[in-house]
């Protein structure tokens, strides 16, 4: 595993319940400002194995970004559990569940 997967993997797994943070704002705190598209593959293939909070993660419009009904509404409902407010099952507001930390 790569240094940068290591530490999207750590940052993931950082957001706390009821937080959101974007893919590009992930890639930028690992290490690679334009790795956002690389912070997808990983969840997409490290989810279940590393029990991410992939749901906490969101496009930088504060929308969810799955495109499928399934996994679309599934974001939408553990995100709502969370305390997370979505706005037309898509939207996220960023100002207010936007969560920051430093990088690692």
């Amino acid at each position: 595993m790569t240094p940068f997967t290591q530490r999207v993997i750590q940052i993931i797994k950082a957001i706390p319940e009821g937080k959101v943070m974007t893919y590009g704002q992930i890639a930028r705190l690992a290490g690679s400002p334009r790795g956002a598209r690389q912070v997808v593959r990983i969840l997409h293939a490290m989810s279940t194995k590393h029990r991410l909070p992939w749901h906490r993660v969101i496009n930088a419009q504060g929308e969810i970004a799955i495109q499928d009904d399934e996994g679309s509404h599934m974001q939408s409902f553990l995100l709502q559990a969370e305390g997370v407010a979505i706005k037309d099952q898509r939207y996220i507001s960023l100002e207010q569940y936007r969560h920051e930390m430093e990088p690692l």
